[in-house]
């Protein structure tokens, strides 16, 4: 008899448990994406549940970590998103839509109102522990919903934030909970310099980034007025300067732009996939770009020929700034000395060039020779950019490159390579007369057919003391996303997993380019997904030290 009344007992107690406990499961994503300071909504949470049972969302609790600063942020909201497609069940997706979008001019800084509706909001947010009231009726099947975060105006570059779910009230009673994204995950702050629908552009691409000698950041991009198509479009080189690290951005500057040049409309005289280059003796900044003139507005990869004429194959295109990136020379013409005739198509890196540590000034380019197929090299100047020489090829194949000078004289060349799967890699004591490939060549550096960034950094010039190699592309073999950054501390024979940190895991286009801003601090700018041109801050120790 008393074992009966205990079995009674503990089965009411299960059923009292159950009761307690709804039952359907609410499946939670953190997000892996830049905060942009100045975007009103950053997604920091996606929630997704099947109501099967439940009829009400009532409230999720969250918590933010005891090394996130409270005072830089300016809210906190609880959006719902409405339902998924019955034949799309089976994708368990977390968005229906994208609620913020980095292509549609004017949506790019706010949720989308006809995506979302506003369930709640956090201002002047002083405890960590923080319950967002929902009060949202279910429809029935899957329902969306999502966190965001909006950071205070002048927030440091170099913040970070921290939180969790703690827990998501459905019909009053606790939802069992599953996250679907790695634990620890820190949100990190950015700076959209550039986002869809910018003083008139439709689009903004090529990202290229450099670091004066008075410290004034100098970032280059296409800007692609019309859509984000390649040349040839009417297209500009833009550029915008920073004197505070990456905090603020000046108002753009075009320092190539040809507009109706020979009797053509713009969208024929299109410039663009900048390289830029700070000359460390002078101060003297160099940008080189592609002048296509008169393509018809087909694509200048297909459409430059053979020849020397600007009516038949694209121009390389100089020009250079004395007094730190304000004002630009009129365009300089140096096709003649470097194109081979016979080539379809000469152009740069793009990204970002070099000095040498004996004053040489040198550019990546590719170009497509006499039977179609590219190949990545290098130009240089001996004589302060006044007149540019290259020799040969590194390696066949193989377009987008940056270089990097790995020990005095040496310089390394890292190469888009049309095979796909990883990073060609080659190095040259010649300029490039001569090229050897490197150990690491198509084995230590994955990608998925991408432009990527590579700059050396010497130990007297970082906190480490040691010389640094620093590498950012997507860090996947197919598809654009998981945009990362990897250090390298033997040269760039190995790439430690432990030596990295990712930045960006949606999908984007993926062009990156670093540039150091002090000796603890890297930059790199590059298309994200939450903005089509943008700036973050990464301390060198969240790199190295994990």
């Amino acid at each position: 008899m008393k074992k009966l009344q205990i079995l009674l007992m503990l089965a009411c107690c299960v059923a009292f448990s159950c009761d307690l406990q709804a039952a359907d499961t609410v499946f939670v994503k953190e997000t892996q994406v830049p905060v942009l300071l100045e975007r009103q909504d950053n997604i920091l949470f996606y929630l997704r549940l099947n109501a099967n049972e439940s009829q009400t969302f009532d409230e999720v609790v969250m918590r933010f970590s005891e090394n996130t600063n409270l005072q830089d942020i300016q809210n906190v909201k609880l959006y719902y998103s409405g339902t998924e497609a019955l034949q799309d069940y089976d994708k368990k997706r977390f968005a229906p839509v994208s609620y913020l979008s980095f292509v549609s001019p004017g949506k790019t800084l706010a949720a989308n109102p006809s995506y979302s509706i506003l369930k709640s909001e956090i201002t002047n947010v002083s405890k960590r522990k923080l319950a967002l009231a929902g009060k949202q009726k279910l429809f029935p099947g899957v329902n969306y919903f999502w966190v965001s975060l909006q950071m205070k105006p002048g927030t440091s570059l170099t913040a970070k934030v921290s939180a969790e779910i703690t827990s998501v009230i459905l019909d009053k009673r606790q939802a069992p909970m599953k996250m679907v994204s790695p634990q620890g995950i820190v949100h990190r702050m950015g700076i959209g310099v550039r986002h869809a629908g910018d003083d008139g552009s439709a689009a903004f691409r090529i990202p290229g980034l450099a670091t004066s000698i008075k410290g004034t950041l100098l970032a280059v991009y296409d800007v692609r007025y019309n859509s984000s198509v390649d040349l040839q479009e009417h297209v500009d080189v833009g550029l915008s300067r920073s004197t505070d690290g990456g905090q603020t951005w000046e108002k753009m500057r075009l320092p190539l732009a040809f507009g109706e040049t020979g009797g053509l409309p713009a969208g024929q005289n299109g410039v663009g996939d900048p390289c830029i280059l700070v000359d460390t003796q002078t101060n003297t900044i160099w940008v080189v770009a592609a002048w296509t003139h008169g393509m018809g507005n087909k694509r200048a990869w297909v459409s430059s020929y053979p020849g020397m004429d600007k009516t038949r194959t694209a121009q390389l295109i100089l020009t250079k700034s004395t007094d730190d990136g304000k004002t630009w020379s009129q365009p300089i013409n140096i096709t003649d000395q470097v194109k081979d005739p016979s080539w379809y198509f000469l152009l740069q890196g793009p990204g970002r060039g070099i000095t040498m540590h004996d004053g040489t000034l040198v550019f990546p380019i590719q170009f497509i020779d006499s039977t179609r197929v590219p190949n990545a090299g290098i130009m240089y100047s001996k004589d302060r950019g006044e007149t540019w020489k290259l020799h040969n090829l590194a390696r066949n194949n193989t377009t987008e490159a940056q270089v990097a000078e790995v020990e005095p004289g040496v310089l390394m060349l890292n190469m888009r390579d049309n095979r796909g799967g990883s990073r060609a890699v080659a190095t040259t004591s010649d300029l490039g007369n001569t090229w050897t490939e490197h150990v690491s060549s198509r084995k230590a550096l994955q990608e998925p057919v991408c432009m990527a960034s590579l700059i050396n950094v010497k130990a007297s010039e970082n906190c480490f003391g040691k010389d640094l190699l620093l590498f950012s592309n997507p860090n996947t073999t197919k598809g654009r996303h998981h945009i990362t950054i990897k250090a390298s501390l033997d040269g760039g024979v190995t790439w430690l997993p432990q030596h990295q940190v990712l930045l960006d895991e949606e999908s984007c286009w993926g062009y990156s380019c670093l540039s150091m801003i002090d000796s603890e601090t890297v930059g790199i700018l590059y298309e994200s997904s939450v903005a089509q041109i943008t700036f973050q801050a990464v301390r060198l120790t969240d790199i190295l030290c994990k």
